[in-house]
């Protein structure tokens, strides 16, 4: 089910230089959202809306939170939202969210950059049955590690120049954990190059992994042909929307 409708700001905070986190009051959306699923937003003055990952679904508040970079004039004029106003939202949207195990399972939990926020249900419904890797650029990118260590996942943070945490990136990270553990599960969100890294070296150990794709998006709801990604079915190549048939996929579906 998807809803569209303005919904209040209850909360809304700077995270990092052009990071904003926001807390919503969308009680239909909360109610029907998975994790790994997002939204669409509306800009107003523009006529294609932007897509944001939800980062936490609070069913009995009735509250969404959203945290996103600004990368364009779109999502500047969102930023610009303020507590108090509304979010005109379009949700949630998604066809295949991430498929949580039972919480006695071990996973691993990769996020890169702006990938990180639609992760964060993943480690809170493992707690310390997970091990979380988030990669940053520098110190001044790092975002939601608070959440992330109050989750009671063990956090292990990397960042491009060492400013912060460990020096390198999460792939070197998370080859150092494989050595020493075999998870039921991986999962990632984050930049092409780092998820073709992950999902190769997970799938050569025999470890089941779902990553979550961010296309361009035009529609959000399969109609245009924006969000395509090349995937594999029964050994044959197809074109999938991300949008409607992920955002999140079987890694060993996904042509890298």
């Amino acid at each position: 089910m998807k809803y569209s409708m303005k919904c209040p700001v209850i909360r809304k905070d700077p995270l990092a230089r052009g990071i904003y986190d926001y807390l919503i009051y969308a009680p239909q959306i909360a109610e029907a959202a998975v994790c790994g699923q997002f939204v669409n937003i509306k800009a107003e003055g523009f006529f294609l809306r932007r897509p944001i990952s939800i980062c936490g679904i609070d069913r009995e508040k009735g509250t969404i939170r959203l945290v996103f970079e600004v990368r364009g004039d779109g999502t500047k004029v969102i930023s610009s939202i303020n507590e108090g106003d509304n979010m005109d939202i379009v949700g949630p949207l998604g066809g295949k969210g991430f498929e949580l195990s039972d919480k006695s399972k071990r996973a691993v939990i990769i996020g890169g950059g702006i990938g990180t926020p639609p992760l964060l249900p993943i480690a809170e419904h493992y707690g310390r049955n997970a091990v979380v890797i988030t990669g940053f650029r520098s110190a001044d990118a790092v975002i939601l590690q608070k959440d992330y260590i109050k989750s009671g996942a063990d956090v292990i943070l990397c960042t491009d120049d060492g400013t912060a945490g460990r020096k390198g990136f999460v792939t070197q990270a998370l080859s150092e954990v494989l050595e020493k553990e075999t998870p039921d599960m991986v999962y990632a969100c984050g930049p092409m190059p780092m998820l073709r890294g992950v999902a190769k070296m997970c799938l050569d150990k025999g470890i089941r992994t779902q990553v979550s794709l961010e296309e361009r998006m035009g529609c959000g709801l399969g109609g245009c042909l924006v969000c395509v990604c090349r995937t594999q079915k029964n050994d044959e190549e197809v074109y999938s929307h991300v949008c409607k048939d992920g955002p999140v996929f079987e890694a060993e579906e996904v042509l890298f």
